[in-house]
């Protein structure tokens, strides 16, 4: 469970709180977690100084703007679920424009043909419907199913009972479904072969829509950090090199930076992200315990990279001669047709951002994972100006854009006038990728998540952020806040300034 049960060291905690001075805590990273969690402390009287390895508050929410003046998230852009979803009230709060496509996909095949609509909404059911049969199976079989069963073994045995021999063109609507399934790794940020089937149902996200941010999160970060900027000591700039646990011989965990300081505190919360934790296991003094370091470097960490390109009209959503268009999403299929900029045929999935409403501008949104997103990311870092980088991006990813309706080789609206691409694989502070997931070979994952929730209370540590977030939201924005609120809540509790109990009802899986 998220709660613990008071203990004879939080007990210890109150009297000293009741007695002395206020407590102080140190928060190790000022993205959604740590700002959350800063909030909630600062909130019950408690003294806080923040640590940021960088010249701003965020983390992995961090906005930038095209060439084109609109501002696009580089981070997360979506609300994962809006039933109980505190990321949900807030857009509403602060008027954030969200979208909510359809289920309708546009899906060119492996030749770069066009799908009939309803052709490609027939095989697109079939393979959400083989996800949630996926998501049902883990739930139910979870402790029978095989550490090195993948999402991907289930679809190849489900795709031949979706589509018997009987049927008509049945091995080419079967690849075509296999195929339109490789998208599953711009959900997860790591390919679909290597997703665990069995902790697949931590996969399942909130009750609810699945919402786009069009008018991106800056809103509702503000409204998240505002407080904390007025209230809360903080440290930019500064990267945390060892965090000293309490121990008997030490009275209060310590930090040291790479300013040279070493600040003594009562209690420090690590909300660094997984990655950043799986590379520096040995800043922890003493090691953490060896149920935590498993948990650590069990759990995934995918790396999802997005690439933005822009036009000066978007032209895909004119009907050509045959009255298409497309609009919201759209799939190229393993890609016959690029031997030599996509030798691999890996799948390209974009969302339009032309079709978001008061927000909208002629912007492709590509989302690359796996080896593409590490190929793209290594190959835009060798080059150093801009119009290179442009060039290259532009030169990859045009034998997709020029398949859209109405595309014209000689017209200036084809052509892109701008683009961005994110580096979450080559930051350090990020942790070398985008957010946590549930790999193949994992035989306890929900017994990691809990021992990471759990931390080193004992020891003065705390972790938190999207890997130690309640079930229902793990790898989200949600996930991040709400491991944030919680830790907060324990760590005033442990000094008898709140009740736990106030963490909503349904959060403590």
């Amino acid at each position: 469970l998220l709660l613990r049960s008071l203990t004879m060291d939080s007990l210890l905690r109150r009297k000293q709180s009741e007695s002395g001075p206020r407590p102080h805590v140190a928060i190790i990273g000022a993205g959604l977690a740590g700002l959350r969690c800063a909030d909630i402390l600062i909130q019950h009287g408690l003294l806080v100084t923040i640590i940021e390895g960088r010249e701003r508050l965020g983390g992995r929410m961090f906005q930038e703007t095209l060439p084109n003046g609109h501002t696009v998230d580089l981070g997360p852009n979506w609300i994962h679920g809006t039933d109980d979803n505190p990321i949900n009230d807030l857009a509403k709060e602060t008027g954030t424009a969200v979208g909510s496509w359809d289920k309708r996909s546009y899906v060119f095949d492996e030749s770069g043909n066009l799908f009939n609509l309803n052709e490609s909404e027939v095989y697109s059911s079939i393979m959400w419907d083989i996800v949630q049969d996926a998501f049902q199976h883990s739930n139910k079989n979870s402790a029978d199913i095989h550490p090195d069963e993948s999402l991907w073994d289930f679809f190849q045995h489900k795709v031949v009972e979706k589509i018997p021999d009987t049927e008509e063109d049945y091995a080419k609507k079967r690849t075509t479904i296999l195929q339109i399934a490789e998208s599953w790794g711009a959900f997860s940020g790591s390919p679909i072969k290597t997703q665990s089937l069995k902790f697949f149902w931590l996969e399942e996200c909130l009750d609810g829509e699945n919402l786009f941010c069009a008018g991106t999160y800056e809103k509702i970060f503000e409204r998240i950090a505002e407080p904390v900027r007025h209230n809360a000591d903080i440290k930019y700039d500064t990267r945390v090199t060892k965090v000293e646990l309490k121990t008997p011989e030490r009275e209060k965990p310590r930090v040291h930076t790479n300013t040279g300081e070493t600040l003594e505190f009562d209690e420090v919360v690590m909300t660094a992200p997984l990655g950043w934790l799986k590379k520096n296991l040995q800043a922890f003094e003493p090691p953490l315990p060896d149920r935590i370091e498993r948990g650590i470097q069990a759990i995934g960490y995918g790396c999802l990279e997005k690439v933005y390109i822009s036009f000066r009209k978007a032209f895909w959503l004119e009907p050509d001669a045959g009255g298409r268009v497309v609009q919201g999403f759209c799939q190229w299929l393993a890609p016959n047709y690029t031997p030599k900029t996509n030798p691999k045929r890996w799948n390209q999935e974009i969302v339009d951002l032309a079709s978001s409403g008061e927000h909208s501008h002629p912007t492709l949104l590509f989302y690359i994972f796996g080896e593409e997103s590490k190929y793209i990311t290594e190959e835009v870092a060798k080059l150093k100006t801009i119009p290179e980088r442009n060039y290259f991006l532009y030169d990859f990813f045009k034998p997709y854009y020029s398949r859209l309706p109405h595309y014209d080789e000689t017209s200036a609206d084809c052509k892109p006038t701008g683009c961005l691409s994110t580096d979450w694989m080559r930051d350090d502070l990020a942790g070398n990728g985008s957010y946590s997931n549930f790999p193949v070979g994992l035989t306890e994952g929900d017994k990691d998540i809990e021992a990471m929730r759990d931390g080193v209370p004992e020891g003065g540590l705390w972790l938190a952020g999207e890997h130690t977030a309640p079930f229902v939201a793990l790898g989200t924005a949600t996930g991040a806040y709400w491991s944030g609120e919680s830790v907060g809540l324990r760590v005033a509790e442990a000094y008898g300034r709140a009740s736990t109990s106030k963490v909503p009802e349904g959060k403590e899986q």
